[in-house]
């Protein structure tokens, strides 16, 4: 049985992030969806949301688990007995930093794969930070993010976050 683990901050997770997960369950038996606290990126939502939002948006995937990422990400994998890592490319632009991470992976951990997927073309202009964005302007996301998602994004703005 062959696992992988998706890293990532999902803060919020959108379609780019769901599409991407779709495509790795049809590779992978078993996907893990690694939320990485990012502390240094002032999120707009906790951990616990995250996962939350995550698990949400794909209700019933019994070959999905989600969890927090907590330390280096090749000793996470090793711990949860995985063998790929799956990154998201949107643009070249993502390209260079993905590269360098998959090689400092390989240097840490040579029996761990990096194995890069690319979303459907509708959502590769789509990032966290720009759903963010548009949603605190007041903005429509709906067709951008998940409909708890969506919901989350609201009530955070409407409570007066980040702001």
């Amino acid at each position: 049985m062959t696992r992988a683990i998706y890293p990532g901050s999902f803060d919020p997770v959108t379609l780019g992030h769901i599409d991407v997960i779709g495509r790795a369950l049809a590779l992978f038996d078993e996907v893990l969806v690694a939320a990485a606290p990012s502390e240094g990126k002032n999120p707009l939502f906790t951990i616990e949301e995250r996962l939350e939002l995550i698990r949400a948006s794909l209700p019933g995937e019994r070959r999905l688990s989600v969890k927090k990422l907590d330390g280096l990400l090749v000793d996470f994998v090793k711990r949860e007995r995985a063998s790929v890592v799956i990154r998201g490319l949107r643009a070249v632009s993502d390209f260079e930093f993905e590269f360098q991470m998959a090689l400092m992976n390989r240097r840490l951990a040579p029996d761990i794969e990096t194995i890069f997927l690319m979303p459907k073309e509708d959502y590769s202009y789509i990032s966290s930070r720009i759903v963010k964005e548009v949603a605190r302007l007041g903005g429509d996301v709906s067709g951008v993010v998940t409909a708890p998602v969506r919901e989350a994004l609201q009530k955070k703005y409407s409570e007066g976050a980040g702001k």
